[in-house]
């Protein structure tokens, strides 16, 4: 076998094959067997058709193509690897000469790799934004604690803001009831949002008893966004009292004695999370220069396959919470086209970042353990709300491992560059980046070892 490669583009490539007709036999003889066990002759039987007669009942040319279609796949993969390919999709492959007993030729069109000249990436500087934790957050933590262990109570006046009502709610369409669009004795606090459009402001200044029908559109079902009335009535009008925020509170909803010492507890959990925080956009700044540093080829094929991928999950998403595109948009402040852009960049972004890692992995000579693909699977399938081992099963099933593998050398390789990188934060302080998991996700920091008090001479010692 013979094999030429012509470079159409940084990231395509067509390879021309030629095959010997010797080369051909072992599949043309396959392809005898597996001919001769579909029909049936008189006289033979199943299974032992001579190729003579099989030619003469079946045609030469249906052994041929039968023959062509097992070996092109062998010959192509043959092809690539001696001409040091990597494919990113399936070929277009086309048969530019076959005769019997001639030689074989054909073209294979591919996307493929492109070739990265890797920029230095060790000692990368970034930037990104302090932690702070402000009164504010404490606060609001400390109210939705509150709120927790507050009481509902009865009153007898109009709903405001921030009560509660028990309520039923009646969608009809030209005075027929929208079959699973009504609820019965639900508590809705005024105000919250989120349910269905123009329920608060019909809520505003009702009273127990009252009753109220408004237009609106429906959030869910096979019916989402159509226009509707929609009924609602009100049998209990609730007042929420929150406990005092003291001593006795903190008692209450905590292990703490004090409300001070409550406070500085939520403080310090808050402050742990916007470090994680802040190490994941440390992480994410460090790969933004990265990016930066080099020109990486876009197949363009694998960049539009992608984009309609992660579209069709965004709409997903919005069909299972109800959310029409339009009001995403506007919630987004986002115009259609900039929404594109946006997600064209990201995803231009996310492609040459997966090659530049590839690089580095391979440059880095990094491996995956065991342990680490089974610890990565386990987190999969908990983002995905998956029980482990049926996620595994399923990776396993579909070759999906492959991907996954790829995944955790990636997230190897940007924690690599990360754990060299010197990225600061807008005072001017060190960020600390040593809590990359190997996989390139942020986990907690590790603890700091406590000291030990020598018996003999009262003094600490590092344990």
């Amino acid at each position: 076998m013979k094999s030429a490669v012509e470079t159409l583009s940084p990231t395509r490539a067509k390879l021309t094959v030629e095959v010997p007709f010797e080369e051909l036999k072992p599949s043309l003889d396959a392809a005898y067997k597996k001919i001769a066990q579909q029909i049936n002759i008189p006289g033979f039987r199943k299974g032992k058709v001579p190729p003579m007669v099989i030619d003469r009942q079946v045609g030469r040319g249906a052994v041929l193509d039968e023959a062509i279609n097992e070996v092109l796949p062998q010959k192509y993969i043959e092809a690539l690897q001696a001409n040091d390919l990597t494919p990113l999709a399936q070929p277009d492959i086309e048969v530019t000469k076959f005769e019997d007993n001639e030689t074989l030729e054909f073209t294979a069109e591919v996307d493929i790799r492109p070739e990265i000249t890797l920029p230095s990436y060790e000692g990368i500087e970034a930037q990104v934004e302090d932690v702070e934790v402000a009164d504010s957050d404490v606060a609001e933590q400390v109210d939705a604690l509150r709120e927790r262990f507050a009481t509902l109570s009865d009153v007898e006046r109009p709903a405001a803001d921030g009560d509660f009502v028990v309520l039923d709610l009646q969608a009809t369409r030209d005075g027929e009831v929208i079959e699973g669009a009504e609820v019965t004795g639900m508590s809705y606090r005024v105000g919250r949002g989120g349910m269905i459009d123009g329920l608060d402001e019909a809520l505003a200044g009702m009273s127990s008893g009252d009753e109220k029908t408004f237009s609106s559109e429906l959030v869910g079902g096979d019916q989402v966004g159509e226009p509707v009335d929609v009924k609602v009535s009100v049998s209990q009008v609730q007042e929420q009292e929150l406990p005092d925020l003291d001593d006795d509170f903190a008692q209450l909803a905590s292990e703490f004695d004090t409300i001070e010492e409550l406070h500085d507890d939520v403080r310090e959990r808050l402050g742990r999370g916007k470090r994680l925080e802040q190490a994941a956009a440390a992480r994410d700044a460090v790969l933004e220069v990265l990016l930066e540093r080099v020109e990486v080829p876009l197949p363009e094929t694998m960049v539009t396959d992608e984009l309609n991928a992660r579209r069709q999950n965004i709409e997903q998403q919005l069909g299972h919470a109800g959310i029409p595109m339009d009001k995403y948009l506007e919630d987004e402040g986002q115009t259609i086209e900039e929404f594109e852009a946006d997600l064209d960049r990201r995803v231009r972004d996310a492609v040459a970042a997966q090659f530049i890692l590839d690089e580095v992995a391979k440059k880095e000579e990094i491996g995956v353990a065991q342990e680490e693909l089974s610890g990565h699977l386990v987190r999969r399938a908990q983002q995905s709300g998956q029980d482990p081992q049926e996620f595994a099963n399923h990776m396993f099933e579909h070759n999906h491992i492959p991907e996954m593998v790829q995944e955790i050398l990636r997230g190897k390789a940007l924690a690599t560059i990360v754990e060299t990188a010197i990225v600061k934060d807008a005072s001017g302080n060190v960020v600390e980046l040593k809590n990359l998991r190997p996989d390139g996700t942020i986990g907690e920091p590790e603890p700091e070892p406590e000291a030990e008090v020598d018996s003999e001479t009262e003094e600490p010692t590092e344990g």
